[in-house]
């Protein structure tokens, strides 16, 4: 089996190291690892395969060699180097928003469009963490009865903003000083409508990539999508409660029927027993749960449905990774020796 080299960009942050996590787990054919962050992390090591690996500091010339950059340093970092890491003959899949909306980039989760990995030009982009889940969740059921109108709220946990966000909640949680909050109010005990910066219109930039990712992704940009974004205190996983308006009419059983046999999906949905998705379940699992299936009487076609799965791995490395490998089964990377 060929071997590739393979960089992470970011390696010593909490998606990078789950990157490598994921890497290991799924077997990917990695000959050479190359871990990358800023210079802030010089001399840190990253751990792959039981080695110890020296990170190198981000620069033009650490790409050369490389065949698949996996980015997740932020968009600033994203929007100067991919294009370097793209010209010395790697394909970047990025985890940042920095390219998710270029016409010319495909924005892809693999068990909804992996087709859009046909045409590319070196640089994919992996989508929001909270899109992923819901078109994960949706696209059988969109191929199926249409789906109209979207309205979501969001459950999001704090590990989606970071290791300082994770270090606010702790603090707050057993009293202690907090000396670099992450968000602007206390997140223990609390919950904030605020994710991102808000625009001239009210939603946040959060809430604006869950309405266009979702239409690029699906591609249907007739599907509207009403988002509401919230940051919990929940460590990992991010949880969503979803409304579906349909075209087209719609039975329960076959609605649970199509979801237990969509690729990505589980189904969790008897709630009489007490079994439904949550986040202390999901955590460090690569699948999208679905449950609390049940008809919105409010309006012709419509269906509720919660929503939940690890932002850091489908959300973020799973399915960074994924891409990489369908890109591998498409013969869609440009062999280096």
């Amino acid at each position: 089996m060929k071997k590739w080299t393979v960089a992470v960009v970011g390696a010593t942050g909490l998606v990078g190291r789950k990157m490598l996590d994921v890497l290991t787990e799924r077997n990917f054919p990695v000959g050479r690892l190359v871990p990358i962050a800023s210079a802030n992390s010089a001399g840190q090591t990253a751990h792959f395969h039981g080695e110890e690996i020296p990170v190198q500091v981000i620069s033009e010339d650490v790409f050369n060699g490389v065949d698949i950059a996996l980015f997740s340093a932020g968009g600033s970092v994203s929007k100067t180097y991919a294009p370097i890491a793209a010209r010395a003959g790697a394909v970047v899949v990025d985890n940042s928003s920095a390219w998710r909306m270029d016409p010319d980039v495909p924005l892809v989760v693999p068990e909804v469009n992996p087709a859009a990995l046909e045409n590319h030009n070196g640089i994919i982009a992996n989508p929001n963490c909270s899109t992923i889940q819901m078109v994960v969740a949706l696209q059988s059921l969109h191929e199926k009865y249409r789906i109209r109108r979207i309205v979501v709220s969001t459950y999001q946990s704090v590990s989606g903003s970071g290791k300082k966000a994770m270090q606010q909640l702790a603090d707050e949680i057993s009293g202690d000083t907090v000396a670099d909050p992450a968000y602007p109010h206390p997140i223990a005990y609390n919950c904030l409508p605020h994710i991102d910066v808000f625009f001239e219109d009210g939603y946040s930039r959060e809430e604006h990539k869950m309405i266009f990712e979702t239409r690029k992704i699906m591609g249907d940009d007739n599907i509207q999508v009403s988002p509401t974004t919230v940051r919990v205190p929940v460590s990992a996983g991010h949880s969503e409660a979803i409304n579906l308006e349909f075209e087209n009419p719609f039975e329960l059983d076959e609605v649970r029927s199509l979801l237990a046999n969509a690729p990505g999906v589980v189904l969790q949905d008897d709630p009489h027993n007490n079994i439904y998705p949550m986040p202390l379940e999901a955590a460090d699992k690569d699948a999208v749960f679905v449950g609390r299936l049940r008809r919105d009487p409010s309006i012709t076609n419509g269906l509720n449905l919660w929503v939940v799965s690890d932002n850091l791995r489908k959300g973020a490395a799973t399915n960074t990774v994924q891409i990489a490998e369908v890109l591998i089964e498409k013969n869609a990377l440009v062999l280096t020796d």
